[in-house]
């Protein structure tokens, strides 16, 4: 049988007052809704977007960005290669969006990566 210990009458806890005084900072959440709503005011100007949509908005491109880089990776690994490229980034575009949507997505990604090089 184990020894009953008696309980000590309840104390505060002793307050540090060297760890209280600084102000805790709420870590940064990155996303990319400041580059949803600048694309909408370029083609919708006079309409909003609530949070939950921007929530929506904000998941989806997450979700997107996540498929992209597997496949990426993925054409890296079959051509033996240690470099991801815009080739292989160009590609798993191609075959992660549908039709139109890639065609115009590899259009203003190509648009980009020449004025970023130049």
């Amino acid at each position: 049988m184990k020894p009953k210990v008696k309980s000590a009458s309840p104390q505060p806890p002793v307050k540090n007052t060297q760890v209280n005084d600084k102000k805790k900072t709420k870590k940064r959440a990155e996303t990319f809704s400041v580059y949803i709503y600048r694309v909408l005011r370029q083609v919708h100007p006079d309409i909003g977007i609530s949070k939950k949509s921007m929530s929506i908005m904000n998941s989806f491109i997450n979700d997107l960005f996540e498929r992209v880089c597997t496949e990426s990776s993925k054409l890296v690994k079959i051509g033996n290669r240690n470099t991801l490229s815009s080739r292989e980034v160009q590609t798993s575009v191609r075959l992660v969006l549908p039709g139109e949507l890639a065609k115009h997505a590899v259009s203003e990604g190509t648009k980009a990566v020449t004025k970023f090089t130049s």
